[in-house]
């Protein structure tokens, strides 16, 4: 079988996705700055020249790998906010979701060494909180989704919501990465799904109390 050729523009992309591929685990141990184009490079099977082919430089392809990664779990969570999806299906997939992200190590010690980075490099912080405000921006336009399908307004604003969730996701995170005594990975992930299930439980619970109201009329 005559195996097809890739385009031009399918091979750089198969580079890219490599690239991005070899440097996910070895920033998330090492950190930006002790990981070297070349450690990333070799990782991949390429030379340093096909990594400058590709990226400018370790923090534009470090931006496009938390943007990777954020696309992911959105494409998930796009998939699950539906109006074909029941509400409490929505619940349901949403804890899973959140649950499955949240004991992946590597990604999050990516977001953490960004954060860390965005601190001293003013460049750098540029690029991240546009990231992250789009980021925010879609969590909120989950956030509003499920209180639409409810026929409920939010409390407050859905983007000050998704600021507090994803503030306090990573508060947790991070309390039990840097001390692994003081909880466990059930205790931290049960936190977590308290966080996630009381947005949408407070959304459900205004929209019993408006059907009794109106029934009560």
């Amino acid at each position: 079988m005559t195996r097809q050729r890739l385009t031009r523009e399918e091979s750089r992309d198969q580079t890219r996705q490599r690239l991005l591929d070899a440097a996910q685990p070895l920033i998330a141990e090492k950190g930006l700055v002790a990981t070297s184009v070349e450690d990333i490079a070799d990782a991949a099977g390429y030379t340093r020249g096909a990594f400058y082919s590709n990226f400018g430089s370790k923090n534009d392809l470090f931006i496009e790998l938390l943007r990777r990664d954020h696309q992911k779990a959105n494409d998930e969570f796009v998939a699950v906010f539906t109006d074909e999806t029941p509400v409490e299906q929505i619940r349901a997939r949403t804890r899973e979701i959140y649950g499955r992200l949240y004991r992946d190590n590597e990604c999050f010690m990516n977001w953490t060494e960004a954060r860390m980075l965005a601190a001293r490099d003013a460049d750098f912080a540029t690029k991240l909180s546009a990231l992250m405000s789009e980021k925010r921006a879609q969590i909120a336009q989950f956030i509003g989704y499920f209180y639409q399908r409810l026929g409920v307004t939010p409390p407050t604003s859905t983007d000050d919501m998704a600021m507090g969730l994803m503030s306090l996701v990573e508060g947790v995170k991070l309390f039990m990465l840097s001390s692994p005594a003081e909880t466990s990975d059930a205790q931290a992930e049960a936190v977590l799904g308290l966080f996630i299930d009381s947005i949408m439980e407070l959304a459900c619970l205004r929209a019993q109390s408006a059907t009794a109201n109106n029934s009560a009329l």
